[in-house]
């Protein structure tokens, strides 16, 4: 499992990971539902997963984006919670209630990491929910597990095509690069306006905190191979966007 150096922080400094902390605890009261934290061990740390619903109905896997954690997405989902037990594990290296340490794209460390939650939960096989990286999460596993997944659901995956670069300099590069250099709330939005389809005051801030909070990560997940879409053999609902 090839991991970032033990020791090393995904945020820029202290202050910067106590208003991550302040951030989780805001969406987690957004999301205003009973939930509950479970500390799993597994070979690659401590692992925080956020739970939600009734216990009894059943379960669901979802898997948060990049850069965010558990209780941002539950604050988007909560719904869900009427129908499901949700099980939200924050994604190593990029959610303050997360391990310190990117795991690497290369090989199937997620793959392995996402089994060992299911295991410690004594599920063998259930519904994987997932968005952007989640998503490439979702369908890596599902790929290597496909025994283990009965239903997948991804939201604006990572993983499956490739975007424009000079679309994506001239989205997002240029953007980030004025709201660093003068974060107003003009360039905020304008910066934020190519991942949110409307502004929410809430989530509008965090990003542009979590820009200056979190060290950038060095890679993105690479492009699934066509034979690994193929072999996905259960019911799988791709939502995508521009």
């Amino acid at each position: 499992m090839e991991q970032v150096e033990m020791g090393k922080d995904i945020f820029k400094n202290k202050e910067a990971r106590e208003r991550q902390e302040d951030w989780y605890q805001r969406f987690l009261a957004r999301a205003n539902c009973e939930t509950n934290s479970t500390s799993l061990s597994t070979t690659f740390g401590e692992i925080h997963v956020l739970t939600a619903g009734d216990p009894s109905k059943p379960p669901i896997v979802c898997l948060h984006a990049m850069l965010t954690s558990s209780a941002h997405l539950l604050s988007e989902i909560r719904h869900l919670t009427d129908h499901f037990y949700l099980l939200m594990p924050d994604i190593p290296g990029h959610s303050v209630k997360a391990i310190p340490e990117r795991l690497s794209f290369k090989g199937n460390d997620h793959a392995v990491w996402l089994g060992e939650i299911l295991d410690g939960f004594e599920l063998e096989k259930v519904p994987v929910f997932g968005v952007s990286l989640g998503g490439f999460i979702a369908h890596t596993f599902a790929s290597e597990f496909l025994e283990r997944v009965s239903k997948l659901a991804l939201l604006v995956p990572a993983g499956i095509v490739q975007a424009s670069v000079v679309k994506g300099l001239m989205s997002m590069a240029i953007p980030m690069i004025k709201y660093k250099m003068n974060a107003s709330e003009e360039n905020l939005r304008n910066l934020v306006n190519f991942l949110i389809t409307e502004w929410d005051d809430d989530w509008g801030h965090f990003l542009g905190d979590s820009m200056n909070d979190f060290k950038t990560p060095r890679s993105i997940p690479p492009l699934a191979a066509d034979e690994d879409l193929q072999n996905l053999t259960m019911p799988v609902l791709a939502i995508t966007a521009e």
